[in-house]
């Protein structure tokens, strides 16, 4: 495995596998990397003939009061775990390199993101969808590989890809999750003992969702409240939101008769969670 630390050298290496004619396979992450990040790297190896993975934490991303100086970060372990999963390249950039003092070019969109986390956190699609577009366009992909836990970011990047003609194929990987049913995210090292117990709320409120659905509810309203009473159980859990909305458009429905995204955040003592399902999707 090579490791790759400018954009110019990331760029250069992927333009040479292009020309000797070899597919580009592209999972992007912030490192402190666990088997949703690995379980992305196997679909882009079996879609692939290279696989890149990215380590970057991307400060544009963050808002001022959030954990970027704080977010986990281990280069080692995840070197070792890129290594044993037989990824090619692993691109580490400096923050200082993928924004020099100049830069003034941001991308943005204005419906998909204005929702859920993007309401919640100002400024964020702004910084993922610029970093992203910067990535694609160091590492040159065929396919790029985006876990379904961030759905908001995977339907932006989607949006993204679309109008602005990236010929990137995206691929999105099933939830991860721990054997007691908690979303995988590099955030659980935050919990606390306690906190990991109540953070299962997030699981119990979705699997009630889905068995409400399964029973022949349709009135979001109805799911939501029950949604809400179910994690207000957990005694350090505070909800951000509960949203049951159209999967392609991200747009709040009444009733479900289609694809419907239920999705939720959740702080739990420190960290704030998310997760998600797709019901009533064929």
């Amino acid at each position: 495995m090579d490791i790759i630390r400018t954009p110019a050298d990331m760029q250069r290496a992927a333009r040479d596998l292009r020309r000797a004619g070899k597919t580009i396979g592209f999972v992007p992450t912030m490192g402190f990397l666990h088997e949703g990040h690995l379980s992305l790297v196997r679909i882009a190896r079996e879609r692939a003939d290279v696989v890149v993975v990215s380590i970057f934490v991307n400060p544009t991303q963050f808002g001022p009061n959030e954990d970027l100086d704080a977010y986990p970060r281990d280069f080692a372990r995840d070197e070792a775990l890129c290594r044993g999963e037989g990824v090619d390249l692993l691109f580490y950039p400096d923050a200082a390199d993928m924004y020099p003092a100049n830069a003034s070019v941001y991308v943005g969109e204005d419906r998909l993101s204005k929702v859920l986390c993007g309401a919640s956190r100002p400024g964020h699609f702004r910084g993922v969808l610029t970093v992203v577009a910067k990535l694609f366009n160091l590492a040159l992909p065929d396919v790029a590989v985006f876990g379904q836990k961030d759905a908001q970011q995977l339907r932006v990047i989607q949006q993204m890809v679309d109008d602005l003609n990236f010929p990137v194929e995206i691929i999105a990987g099933p939830i991860v999750r721990e054997a007691d049913g908690l979303a995988m995210s590099s955030r659980n090292t935050y919990l606390t003992a306690s906190d990991r117990r109540d953070a299962l709320c997030l699981r119990r409120a979705l699997d009630l969702a889905e068995q409400l659905y399964a029973d022949g509810e349709r009135k979001t309203h109805v799911i939501r409240q029950a949604m809400d009473e179910s994690i207000r159980q957990a005694p350090t859990a505070q909800v951000d939101y509960i949203e049951l909305m159209d999967w392609r458009t991200l747009m709040p429905v009444e009733t479900i008769e289609g694809p419907t995204l239920v999705a939720l955040a959740v702080k739990v003592g420190k960290p704030r969670l998310i997760d998600n399902t797709i019901i009533a999707y064929k």
